[in-house]
């Protein structure tokens, strides 16, 4: 009877890696608990993405309709910007540009979150928010690199992202 030998089992064992990878990268896909089956939990919110392209405004007026306290998604640390960027990747890895809840106030360079939520983490691809030509007033996600952020037209259409916090009754996500 012949013993694997070393390369044998590192060959094996490199192999296996990418179908463990891809379970890694589905696992952390819980869903919402109730109501929302098709939301998924990332922090303290259920997020859902729509392959519908909108506009920003009517992508926010969407979310609205979707599900009670729902808004396009405030991202507020790495983390969430890893998860949402994830639930892309998963329903629409060929045209991953996606309208993100960040909104310019007026002129300036300042953003909020339409949900109302502090603006206490940003991801913007280099060079950006630029505000071209005093029209780019929005966000979005995987524009040029992806997970990144850039500021956009607000009447593009794009897919979205909606979010709504989940209730402290319901169960915390497992870690």
């Amino acid at each position: 009877m012949r013993t694997p030998s070393l390369l044998g089992i590192a060959l094996l064992c490199l192999s296996a890696m990418p179908a463990a990878m891809d379970d890694v990268h589905h696992n952390f896909l819980k869903q919402c608990d109730g109501q929302h089956k098709d939301w998924y939990q990332t922090g303290r919110y259920c997020i859902r993405y729509f392959n519908t392209p909108l506009s920003f405004s009517d992508a926010e007026f969407a979310c609205r309709q979707k599900a009670s306290g729902s808004h396009l998604v405030p991202l507020h640390d790495e983390q969430a910007n890893e998860d949402v960027l994830a639930i892309v990747l998963k329903f629409n890895p060929s045209s991953p540009r996606t309208w993100l809840g960040g909104q310019r106030v007026g002129q300036s360079n300042d953003f909020i979150w339409t949900d109302g939520s502090s603006w206490n983490f940003e991801n913007w691809v280099p060079g950006q928010p630029d505000g071209a030509s005093n029209v780019e007033g929005c966000v979005e996600m995987n524009w040029r690199n992806l997970g990144g952020w850039n500021d956009d037209q607000c009447m593009k259409r794009k897919p979205f992202i909606c979010a709504f916090k989940r209730h402290k009754w319901q169960r915390e996500p497992d870690n």
